[in-house]
């Protein structure tokens, strides 16, 4: 469920709370073949399913990267923020990936906001906590601090 908040005051609510988590998402080999294809990252471990049927992970996975850029759209599942000028994605503080993502699982993200502080020009830096959970992994795939600036 898409928690909905107005302006800094409603940011600034969020400190230390729960987002929740997305649906799970499938990532299908179209998706991670596209992802390379707009990296020019052919590693075979990604794009060779025969190849990949005898390597370490018994088939391909889906980049890191392209694990860590779904953050963006699976964020907007999490938090719907209006009543801003402007929002910026103002980096990552820490990113890790602890397990791989085979191709056709299923992954979810899970959001904590960790802090919200004010930042000259009206504004307020918003960092979250991320996990992105793989169906049936007792492992993620990925865990990340993002830094995401609001402004009136």
């Amino acid at each position: 469920m898409t928690i909905s908040v107005q302006g800094i005051a409603g940011l600034k609510a969020l400190a230390g709370r729960s987002l929740g988590h997305t649906d799970w998402l499938q990532i299908d080999q179209g998706r991670v073949d596209t992802f390379a294809s707009a990296t020019d990252d052919h590693q075979w471990i990604h794009v060779d399913p025969e190849r990949a049927a005898t390597g370490p992970f018994g088939g391909t996975i889906a980049h890191g990267y392209l694990t860590l850029a779904l953050l963006i759209p699976l964020m907007t599942e999490l938090l719907e923020v209006s009543g801003v000028r402007m929002s910026l994605n103002y980096g990552l503080d820490k990113v890790r990936f602890p397990a791989p993502v085979p191709v056709g699982a299923k992954i979810r993200l899970l959001g904590q906001v960790a802090s919200v502080e004010d930042v000259p020009g009206d504004g307020v830096q918003l960092t979250v906590d991320f996990t992105v959970e793989i169906e049936g992994s007792p492992k993620p795939a990925c865990v990340a601090r993002a830094v995401y600036r609001h402004y009136t």
